[in-house]
């Protein structure tokens, strides 16, 4: 695969100083890798993995030559002291990765990375794919302030107190969920946090990516019919609609021309598009005229 990318095998050759590097890697497409990572793996004297069998695939697939070592939430507390070791002996580079996308973010990661700078030892984020941030991109919904809440409870009950926490937040709420619960969280979400946009992001970046925008309520109607899917899964939820919540003139903008383009009349969008986003109907109109204007 690196034998068309003359650029990359320019920049592979320096060895990265002695230290834990945190290195993302694809959520789905193996070309969503950075240069920079890959310089980190192709150097790197041990690799720590959630599954070294996923790992495998990316080892083969750009000839990465380091041995990997599992790590991950059963045996997070031994395998950090075994890195910490050889950390402390000097002049190692480790690189800790997860199944996909940037370590830590509801993954394994945090007691080693914790344990690295109370020891001094230099830590490094090597930035690239995340699940979260692709799918708040992708939602339409704003993005200007937004809470990432990992995976919710398992239990019913204990799920619904963590969305009464946060059903109040003024942000932009994102999670992960496994694909076999995927209904009744957003049963439990419809109850807690009212009928809300809301996206489901599925299998982002492969062959089949899915992106399904939708109220809450609908949303359950949709994936009830298809009854079992796969893969990964991420869920955003729109803010509370709270006029107090500030949407940026970003988002605003984009919103308005969208509405445009599926025509109605002024008032009936202006009054819409107050009510989803909390701005003020004379903010909204304004800028609809100006676009509007722009199009005639």
């Amino acid at each position: 695969m690196t034998d068309n990318l003359p650029f990359f095998k320019q920049n592979i050759q320096e060895r990265p100083n002695a230290g834990l590097y945190l290195v993302a890697t694809p959520i789905g497409n193996l070309q969503d890798i950075t240069i920079r990572a890959l310089n980190i793996l192709l150097n790197a004297d041990l690799i720590a993995c959630e599954d070294t069998r996923i790992t495998a695939k990316l080892k083969k697939a750009y000839g990465i030559k380091a041995k990997l070592i599992s790590y991950h939430e059963h045996n997070e507390k031994p395998v950090t002291e075994k890195l910490l070791k050889l950390l402390n002996e000097g002049n190692k580079v480790i690189a800790l990765v997860s199944d996909a996308g940037t370590p830590l973010m509801s993954d394994p990661g945090y007691r080693i990375a914790k344990a690295c700078i109370n020891s001094k030892i230099p830590v490094f984020s090597i930035p690239g794919a995340c699940a979260s941030i692709t799918a708040i991109t992708l939602s339409g919904l704003p993005v200007n302030r937004f809470l990432f809440n990992g995976f919710l409870p398992a239990k019913t009950k204990a799920r619904k107190d963590e969305l009464s926490i946060l059903a109040k937040i003024p942000a932009t709420l994102v999670f992960y969920e496994s694909n076999h619960r995927l209904v009744n969280v957003l049963k439990d979400m419809l109850e807690v946090l009212g009928n809300r946009k809301a996206v489901i992001a599925r299998e982002m970046t492969k062959k089949f990516e899915e992106v399904n925008r939708a109220k809450i309520s609908e949303l359950i109607e949709i994936y009830e019919k298809k009854g079992k899917i796969k893969g990964e899964i991420t869920i955003v939820i729109a803010p509370p609609n709270d006029k107090n919540i500030k949407i940026s003139d970003d988002d605003l903008d984009l919103i308005i021309q969208d509405a445009l383009k599926k025509g109605g009349k002024a008032k009936e969008i202006t009054t819409k598009i107050a009510n989803d986003t909390g701005a003020s109907k004379r903010e909204v109109y304004n800028r609809l005229q100006y676009f509007k204007n722009l199009k005639d």
